[in-house]
């Protein structure tokens, strides 16, 4: 397994992240500790969740991926072998995103509860909140590290102007520094990272985690009418992405799978893992045959011409 670099962490990881949206949702806590179990076992270490999930689920409140992850942890008694990934900031049933210092030194200590560790590796601003000053957040996130209960700070959802002005404000004040962000990127929706935000990226050495690198199932080419859409929970979502250009996605995906020996999903994520400033796109499943089918992804490598092939499929 070639580990990558997540930015300036110091952490070392394999080039895909499981996405935890799925656990106690979608996937129950037995098969949860399942996936994570065959995930680890592959030689993949990256495990990233957030307080909200699966907040959207009828019944739940948010925090119910976190929980199952940190059963599992101590289950299994032991976390130095992973690195787990949690966000903070997203709407909690307040009506809008907090960053608040007050607000994130009571929700890390949530977070810490359910997970069942001691220090989160990776604590993320999930949404930006343009009503909290930047250092007042970064100055939270100063508190906690000097505390010991974060290791690293990441950003997701954030665009380029306000990155820079975050780097910018670490730089002149000493505080922490987003090391990572998590961005929604896939060969569907270019728009939101390349361009000003990758470059950022690329010159500031970010880690970049991508988010929906399937677009939530439809890269692999099971959705193609609606009457597709029953074959899963997201199937609904799908409609944005019926459409011309969707649909030529898809073909060129199957078209370069065919020559590859390879699955519409393990192409799309070979071309994501190989995109300039991409460290680890997150993958989800809810069986252990759809995990494992995913993770060869990262042993899939596309010549020039696939590559290419999806660059103008996708344009």
């Amino acid at each position: 397994m070639q580990m990558r670099k997540l930015g300036a962490t110091g952490f070392e990881v394999a080039p895909l992240a499981f996405g935890g949206n799925v656990f106690g949702w979608t996937a129950d806590e037995p098969t949860s500790f399942q996936l994570l179990d065959a995930f680890v076992a592959a030689g993949f270490n990256l495990i990233d969740t957030a307080d909200s999930y699966s907040r959207w689920a009828p019944g739940h409140q948010g925090g119910e991926s976190e929980t199952v992850i940190g059963r599992w942890i101590k289950r299994r008694g032991r976390h130095d072998d992973v690195i787990i990934a949690t966000k903070v900031g997203s709407e909690m049933g307040q009506g809008h995103k907090i960053l608040r210092r007050d607000y994130i030194l009571q929700a890390v200590e949530a977070s810490l509860r359910r997970l069942q560790v001691e220090r989160i590796d990776l604590y993320q601003s999930h949404w930006d909140d343009e009503k909290t000053p930047l250092e007042e957040t970064l100055g939270a996130y100063a508190q906690l590290i000097e505390q010991g209960k974060v290791k690293a700070i990441g950003a997701s959802n954030l665009g380029a102007p306000r990155l820079a002005q975050a780097l910018a404000l670490s730089r002149a004040h000493n505080l922490p520094r987003y090391a990572t962000l998590q961005p929604l990127y896939n060969l569907y929706d270019r728009a939101s990272f390349e361009g000003e935000l990758q470059r950022l990226c690329v010159q500031e050495s970010i880690g970049v985690i991508t988010y929906f690198s399937l677009a939530a199932g439809f890269l692999t080419g099971k959705y193609r009418s609606e009457a597709d859409f029953g074959k899963s929970a997201r199937g609904p979502g799908m409609k944005k992405y019926l459409n011309a250009r969707g649909m030529k996605i898809v073909d060129a995906l199957e078209a370069v799978a065919k020559r590859c020996g390879a699955t519409p999903a393990q192409v799309a994520l070979a071309w994501l893992m190989a995109r300039p400033g991409v460290t680890a796109p997150i993958v989800s499943a809810t069986s252990v045959a759809q995990l494992q089918e995913i993770l060869e992804a990262a042993a899939l490598g596309l010549d020039a011409d696939a590559m290419n092939a999806l660059d103008r499929a996708s344009a």
